[in-house]
């Protein structure tokens, strides 16, 4: 099918009590790995690709052989583009055809925060792409370091502060700071359950947490419980990847075969994928007597996520939006920009 919308897919989960894993693509083969491992668990699933990447994967010539992989997948698959930075940024992946996109403006006061978002929300909105925004901060870098990070609870999300962010915004969902990291925790991670449940009471739209890697199924399932619909998890496909193609050179140190080790890298991120989305809850997702791959209407028309009439645009292959469309976005780029500068 076409890639859907990752609003009607988060949606989906809030009212049915599951998590969607978002797991990141740097590759044909991670990518692989990642669509067998939802198909065979029936489970819808979202595919990441993100700025901090773009050293090791062109957004441009990947997004397509996304979207070829979804066409073929018997399951709902959402493109999104995690952590982007700025405008230019967002516009390159709704050009690209990505489904729903993440603004993170974190690192800025919460009224330039809020500015930035809103603004990203009008462009994304206009043409049917979901917006995902962060308040507070997930500290770490993707992968990180050996040594590992510790959640700063200074950064963590104020439950007050996300309710006026969202009002004000119009995002679709919120990525909260809760006591995750990006990349390895030192040490366990303690998540803030009290402060997660009282933003959850306070919002009305589906949460996510980023930095999964080192957090307990326990804790995963409760975070759940409390209102998480998105789990961004990196790190630990990675270290699975390496660790395969290391045991595989360790059995055969001579080995020169590059297609052997990119399937052994497969294998791991496959196998670790099928874990979590056990974990998520979200296995046998596409195959209930109302699933999301036949009940929402991204699903039935077979588009990408556009769901106003007036924008009934049906994917192709090469996922690329009409150019009357692009130059509205261009438009409103453009004034903004001028609006900031005076």
């Amino acid at each position: 099918m076409a890639l859907v919308s990752m609003k009607e897919m988060l949606e989906d989960a809030k009212r049915h009590g599951y998590a969607i894993g978002a797991f990141n693509v740097l590759n044909i083969e991670s990518l692989q790995g990642i669509l067998e491992a939802a198909v065979e668990l029936e489970s819808p699933v979202i595919v990441n690709i993100a700025e901090v990447h773009f050293d090791y994967v062109d957004m441009e010539a990947m997004a397509p052989v996304v979207q070829r992989a979804a066409q073929l997948a018997p399951i709902p698959v959402a493109l999104h583009l995690d952590h982007g930075l700025s405008l230019q940024t967002i516009v390159r992946a709704i050009r690209c055809g990505f489904t729903s996109v993440m603004y993170d403006g974190s690192e800025y006061p919460l009224e330039e925060n809020i500015r930035r978002t809103r603004q990203i929300v009008e462009i994304c909105h206009s043409v049917g792409v979901t917006v995902e925004a962060e308040l507070g901060q997930v500290t770490g870098g993707e992968g990180g370091s050996k040594e590992g990070t510790v959640a700063e609870p200074s950064l963590f999300t104020d439950p007050q502060e996300a309710a006026i962010f969202v009002e004000e915004t119009g995002v679709d969902a919120l990525a909260v700071a809760i006591g995750t990291v990006h990349g390895l925790y030192k040490g366990e991670p303690k998540l803030d359950f009290d402060r997660l449940a009282e933003i959850a009471r306070r919002l009305d739209i589906p949460l996510v947490l980023h930095g999964g890697t080192g957090v307990s199924d326990e804790d995963f399932k409760r975070a759940i419980q409390l209102g998480i619909c998105k789990v961004n998890f990196y790190t630990q496909t990675s270290i699975a990847a390496v660790n395969r193609i290391k045991e595989r050179l360790r059995r055969e140190p001579d080995l020169i075969k590059f297609p052997e080790l990119l399937l052994e890298a497969k294998i791991g991120i496959k196998e670790t994928v099928k874990r979590q989305i056990q974990v998520f809850g979200s296995v046998g997702m596409c195959d209930r007597p109302n699933p999301l791959c036949s009940g929402c209407r991204a699903c039935q028309l077979g588009r990408s996520g556009f769901t106003e009439e007036r924008e009934k645009i049906q994917a192709e292959p090469t996922a690329t939006i009409p150019d009357e469309e692009l130059v509205e976005i261009i438009s409103r780029v453009t004034a903004s920009v001028l609006r900031e500068i005076g």
